[in-house]
């Protein structure tokens, strides 16, 4: 696949591929860090940990949504239908 405004592959980065399991070919690196993070109903598939103190983070680091080329209109029609005041 060709870089474009819809897709990047940046394999010169130390941390590629940042989730394993993906084929490298179609690895998007276009959303490196995740647009959808601050959202609590992101698209993705996150997991939730509970700290000892109780709070929870979400935890990224086994969901690929945001790396799969075919979601960046999905992804996009998220973030056009969401605020910041929404996470």
């Amino acid at each position: 696949m060709e870089n474009s405004y819809k897709y990047f592959k940046n394999e010169s980065c130390q941390y590629f591929p940042c989730h394993q399991g993906m084929p490298e070919e179609m690895f998007n690196c276009l959303f490196c860090f995740c647009p959808m993070n601050p959202y609590k109903d992101c698209l993705g598939t996150p997991d939730y940990i509970r700290r000892g103190d109780g709070t929870v983070i979400k935890d990224c680091s086994g969901c690929t949504f945001p790396h799969k080329p075919e979601n960046y209109r999905k992804i996009m029609e998220f973030l056009k239908s969401r605020s910041f005041t929404d996470s």
